[in-house]
């Protein structure tokens, strides 16, 4: 099949036992100290370096490879419920690989150079369909009917797809929203942007039938940044007319996190709450629009709001946990809109964390249960859930992007670990979450971290699809007596952070 491969410019408009947590004690010492102050908690949107560890972690790592405590490099392994079906390796676009969605037939898979669509009506077999050439970390993507929707958060030279990268110090640097007409998904064509306050690391879409409005996270304001000025303690929301897309525009910047001062109302951060990041804007938001609701992972805060009117979101509850948080990143609603799943990226997605002398606490996922009704509901917390296959101090890995598994009357997920893999998991006890399957990698390197691993791991329409930062597109195939009745569940859309009424 001929690929399209395009540049466009805007036009101006298991249980292990392995001991290697004294290996990377330095190295974590300084990550979490230095990880609240950081401008942008994912990794970053240059190569992929090697850091180095110590001598005794990579003499560790060969020894726990050796014994079959974890996988060799490159090498992979999972659960016997889990196959892997296929991988696609990276091809025009070298960049990290991001997040991930999809509609019909369709995948579209954002990198941190732009995006590439991929034909899956044979999971085994998938077919690249384009590839558009437009740097701009992270590239977070959406789709909504002709739309797709790119998002922009590091600081460009302007707003087209040929665009070099210059200081935030510039007032003529550009971040934000970019849209795409995707009617012809062989041939993208970029319609519209919108530059927005601190840019757009991630973004969340609100479907109607006439408009899309989409809520824009960002966060790390700095006094020397003209269009990032603190305080930044609230979201973007920009309305995008469907027949007339160049008409898109910021319609409101709604204040979560309301407080006298240049700091705002949000979480203080170190030195008040020590290796707690301090909120200054959100990392993420996920909607649940048949009831209205919406959950933010805003740095050092989680909230809970009211979406009933789009253009003005409003708070409803807010949490902390200064104890195991270091870094709200995430959101997930179970199918109930009874529970939240918040995932705490403990190092940035760029540290080695899963191992005993982190624990099962931080760098995991808190589950929330939403008790009480209208505006008196609250998040009550009830237990961590942390992938229990420990990971070697040479790779990244951390709770990252996750979606439910879609079968009634349980609480199912699929989630992405960076080096950590690929877990699926129960949640339907809120106390006693329990892993169900998992698919992973051996390190990409034994003698040094190099950041990779999956970035997201979702579930469509019978399979999971992941995209590995280093290694590619992967298809899994899950079956298992628990999974096996959300094969019968067919989407014609799936963007993870608007989530579905799966069973409407």
């Amino acid at each position: 099949m001929e690929v399209a491969v395009t540049l466009l410019n805007h036009p101006r408009t298991r249980h292990r036992r392995l001991g290697v947590v004294a290996a990377c004690a330095g190295l974590l010492a300084a990550l979490l100290t230095a990880v609240p102050a950081a401008a942008t908690p994912d990794p970053g949107d240059g190569p992929a370096a090697e850091h180095q560890v110590s001598q005794e972690a990579r003499a560790r790592a060969a020894e726990a490879i050796a014994d079959g405590e974890i996988p060799g490099q490159d090498e992979i392994v999972h659960s016997d419920n889990i196959e892997h079906l296929t991988n696609i390796p990276k091809d025009v676009l070298p960049g990290i690989n991001s997040d991930l969605a999809f509609q019909g037939r369709y995948a579209f898979a954002g990198n941190y150079d732009g995006f590439r669509i991929f034909d899956i009506a044979d999971p085994r077999a998938p077919k690249t369909v384009a590839q558009v050439l437009c740097p701009g970390s992270q590239n977070d993507i959406s789709v909504s009917g002709d739309l797709l929707f790119l998002s922009t958060d590091s600081s460009r030279s302007d707003s087209s797809c040929n665009s070099t990268t210059q200081p935030a110090t510039e007032k003529s640097s550009w971040e934000g929203m970019k849209i795409f007409d995707i009617s012809d998904k062989r041939n993208p064509k970029y319609v519209a942007a919108v530059e927005t306050a601190c840019g757009s690391h991630t973004h969340t879409l609100v479907p109607e039938r006439r408009n899309v409005y989409v809520y824009v996270s960002s966060y790390s304001p700095n006094a020397t940044y003209p269009d990032c000025q603190p305080p930044h303690d609230g979201i973007s929301v920009i309305k995008v007319p469907r027949k007339a897309p160049e008409r898109a525009a910021v319609v409101n910047f709604p204040v979560l996190f309301p407080g006298e001062g240049p700091d705002g109302g949000g979480n203080p951060g170190s030195p008040t709450n020590p290796g707690v990041s301090k909120t200054t804007g959100c990392h993420d938001i996920t909607v649940l629009p048949e009831k209205d609701l919406a959950a933010g992972a805003c740095m050092g805060d989680g909230i809970l709001f009211s979406i009933e009117d789009p253009a003005n979101p409003r708070v409803i509850d807010r949490v902390q946990d200064n104890v195991n948080f270091a870094f709200w990143h995430s959101a997930t609603f179970n199918q109930k809109a009874n529970k939240v799943v918040f995932t705490d990226e403990l190092g940035g997605g760029g540290a080695a964390t899963c191992n005993a002398e982190i624990g099962p606490n931080r760098g995991a996922d808190g589950i929330y249960d939403i008790v009480g009704k209208g505006d008196k509901r609250k998040l009550v917390f009830r237990s961590y859930y942390k992938i229990p296959r420990h990971q070697a101090a040479t790779e990244n890995c951390v709770a990252h992007n996750g979606s439910l598994i879609p079968v009634k009357g349980k609480d199912l997920m699929v989630q992405a670990w960076y080096q950590g893999g690929v877990s699926v998991w129960d949640f339907t006890d809120s106390s006693n979450p329990k892993e169900i399957a998992y698919f992973e990698r051996g390190p990409l390197s034994t003698t040094g971290l190099v950041v990779g691993g999956a970035w997201s791991a979702y579930y469509y329409n019978g399979h999971i699809y992941s995209n590995d930062i280093a290694k590619g597109f992967d298809v899994l195939k899950i079956s298992d007596r628990r999974t096996d009745p959300a094969k019968r569940v067919r989407l014609d859309e799936l963007n993870v952070q608007t989530q579905p009424d799966y069973f409407d």
